[in-house]
């Protein structure tokens, strides 16, 4: 008896142990993500290069191969307008903080200079000497251009000024880059019977980067939190192959327009045909409130197993059936005809797009349970 309580209680400690080893794993790789070195995996201070760098360096060291031979990383091109240096704001005389108080559009030019604005409605007012449009909102949420505009587009928070703005003083540096470089990476685990059958797992790395010279977009749960997952299943099929291969995809630029996915799909290193199931991982982090699987509606068939297997182990809360949409880095996949879902969290914190998205505050409330529920659906699927 004291043998059989002495083993039951050693099992309980390295089941725990097990569990809290992923979820260290987790929390370390977004914390490392959403570090300033890695500023914000976007366009400045070589931030999303950075993160390529250190996703490859995982996939090596869990023993993914390239396919084919072939490197990990998929390098592509695109234009995209960034902000390097100077970023100030002054409106009635106050200085703003960059990302806490103001934003500015993604798309606007940079600009140095001094203007008095006139009330254009109730929460826009303009310079159209200076070339310059204030917009008072209730949230900032930021983005990523590939384009300038002809003009500079600020947007303040509301907190930020108790009273109507009348004058403006700016120092904004952008900076167009026509032919920034990104890079896909990509690794496989071979399957051990049914290799030409494969099984896909997507997470986009990017970020949105950083706004001028002190402040980041963090990117905790858009997508540090889906990367985490991505590697971490990366480290179960690792040590437990599948009758099918299984093929780990890191994108890039998908803040930009998917555009990792887009040059991925018109570029394929293996034929998309062979894609039995894809899930894309994106917004991982939370999951009070249970999660929401895009392209539901279109493959009711994996959808009804999936809800099958969460309703007899209670993975989620609920798991809520959406239709198709051009959300993330799925879409250009379904669009070629491969069965895809698109899974993403709900409840926790609400920080998107926004300095407040950072890896502290991040309560990966159900990410234990999601990694559950994939690999179980994956099983079913192959069998």
């Amino acid at each position: 008896m004291f043998r059989f309580s002495l083993f039951l209680t050693v099992f309980a400690v390295i089941s725990t142990k097990v569990i809290a080893q992923d979820i260290g794993y987790a929390k370390k790789t977004i914390n490392t993500l959403t570090s300033s070195s890695y500023w914000g995996r976007g366009y400045t201070n070589n931030g999303m290069a950075k993160a390529a760098d250190f996703i490859e360096r995982e996939f090596k060291k869990l023993g993914l191969t390239p396919i084919d031979a072939m490197a990990y990383k998929q390098e592509f091109s695109f234009p995209v307008n960034t902000f390097p240096n100077q970023m100030k704001l002054e409106v009635n005389g106050k200085a703003l903080r960059p990302g806490n108080d103001f934003i500015v559009h993604q798309a606007s030019k940079g600009i140095s200079a001094t203007a008095n604005l006139i009330q254009k409605d109730s929460l826009t007012y303009v310079s159209p000497e200076a070339g310059v449009v204030l917009s008072v909102v209730p949230k900032l949420t930021w983005s990523v251009a590939q384009k300038v505009m002809d003009y500079t587009l600020i947007e303040v928070a509301q907190k930020a000024i108790p009273t109507s703005p009348k004058t403006v003083k700016l120092a904004i540096t952008n900076q167009l880059i026509p032919n920034f470089t990104a890079a896909n990476v990509v690794g496989m685990i071979k399957g051990t019977s049914k290799p030409d059958s494969i099984l896909v797992f997507t997470a986009h790395y990017d970020h949105l980067g950083g706004m001028g010279s002190s402040t980041y977009f963090p990117g905790a749960n858009d997508n540090a939190s889906g990367v985490a997952l991505l590697l971490d299943l990366a480290r179960y099929y690792a040590k437990n192959p599948s009758k099918y291969s299984i093929v780990f995809i890191a994108f890039a630029a998908e803040e930009a327009g998917l555009l990792g996915s887009k040059y991925f799909t018109e570029n394929p290193l293996f034929p998309l045909s062979q894609i039995r199931f894809l899930w894309n991982l994106d917004l991982m982090g939370n999951g009070d409130a249970g999660a929401t699987v895009v392209n539901a509606t279109l493959h009711s068939k994996e959808f009804t197993l999936l809800n099958k297997i969460n309703n007899a182990n209670q993975y989620l809360v609920k798991i809520n059936p959406r239709g198709k949409a051009a959300n993330s880095d799925h879409y250009f996949f379904t669009e070629k005809g491969v069965p895809a879902f698109f899974m993403y969290t709900q409840g926790g914190v609400s920080a998107y797009h926004d300095v407040d998205d950072i890896a502290a505050t991040l309560p990966l409330s159900a990410y234990q349970n999601i990694f559950k529920l994939l690999v179980a659906f994956n099983k079913e699927l192959i069998n």
